[in-house]
């Protein structure tokens, strides 16, 4: 979706834009669940490590954090968190997880993997404090997120050990472990299962469709998030590969529940564990007579359709 937001914020935005990269489907298959797998998969491919016993301090406990975390305490890690968002870091606190600023521990760790969507996380100044053999990597939005420019100076020495793995050497000895120049390591050094990219495929389709047959007048040059009944959609196509089957509501149950049968069955600005960041607009055709625009950048206002 890119800058979107932005260019309809600034009023520039040409057409009707869905931001799928928000919607639960995308959120959690694609950036939880398959970043849990694919975080030890990547380090497993680059490094040969061991996971078990070392101490790791992850950046960022969004959804792609709590997907790393999750997998690297399984495998024995002890494993730290940084998170700027209070929410975020009170659950990283409820999952077991010590929350602490990176200069705090920016010494003692044998990897830092970013995972926060930000620029300039790991800045030259922690990477000159990082402890010798310390694995730095990127799981994050782009390859901004870890300061890797300034690691390109002359009195440094850059070592190509293997494919997308460099060792960073400072004039003492002392290295460090870069994988994939500090671009996406889950990308770069792992695979993606088809089941995760039949899921975001199927997402991002169903929203083409829905924007290119709305009658005219649904939907303005605007950016909206993907209508709860389409990400249900979604998830229901998938579950016939575990041989899932889902539980019917009565008419009873669904009248007590104020719900149809068929769903949406949560309003559309569920999101699971919050709501996106930077989003201008959240309508729903499922409830036209409801509609959730920011009243600020921390608080939201429900306003009704009807006058």
């Amino acid at each position: 979706m890119g800058g979107s937001p932005e260019l309809s914020k600034a009023g520039k935005l040409c057409v009707p834009a869905m931001n799928v990269n928000d919607s639960v489907t995308k959120q959690k298959f694609d950036n939880l669940y398959c970043c849990r797998e694919s975080i030890l998969d990547g380090l497993k491919r680059t490094t040969d490590m061991m996971f078990g016993g070392k101490q790791v301090v992850v950046c960022g406990y969004g959804e792609v954090g709590k997907g790393c975390c999750a997998a690297l305490k399984a495998m024995g890690s002890i494993v730290y968190v940084t998170e700027i968002d209070p929410i975020c870091a009170l659950q990283a606190c409820m999952d077991g997880f010590r929350l602490v600023k990176l200069n705090e521990v920016i010494r003692q760790v044998d990897i830092v993997i970013t995972c926060t969507g930000n620029k300039n996380v790991v800045t030259r100044e922690h990477l000159d404090r990082m402890k010798n053999s310390c694995i730095v990597c990127n799981m994050g939005h782009s390859n901004t997120e870890i300061d890797v420019a300034s690691l390109r100076t002359p009195e440094l020495t850059w070592e190509r050990v293997r494919s997308q793995v460099d060792h960073v050497i400072w004039p003492d000895g002392k290295r460090i472990v870069l994988l994939a120049e500090g671009r996406l390591l889950n990308l770069s050094c792992s695979t993606v299962p088809t089941f995760v990219l039949s899921i975001t495929a199927t997402t991002q389709a169903l929203a083409l469709i829905e924007l290119y047959n709305a009658p005219e007048g649904r939907y303005k040059q605007d950016v909206y998030l993907l209508p709860k009944k389409m990400d249900e959609y979604v998830a229901s196509l998938h579950l016939p590969t575990f041989d899932a089957h889902l539980t019917e509501l009565t008419d009873e149950q669904a009248k007590y529940l104020g719900l149809n049968k068929n769903g949406p069955f949560k309003p559309n600005y569920y999101r699971c564990l919050g709501l996106p960041r930077n989003q201008g607009h959240l309508g729903s055709d499922e409830f036209p007579e409801l509609e959730l625009i920011f009243a600020s950048p921390t608080t939201y206002a429900y306003m009704s359709s009807e006058k």
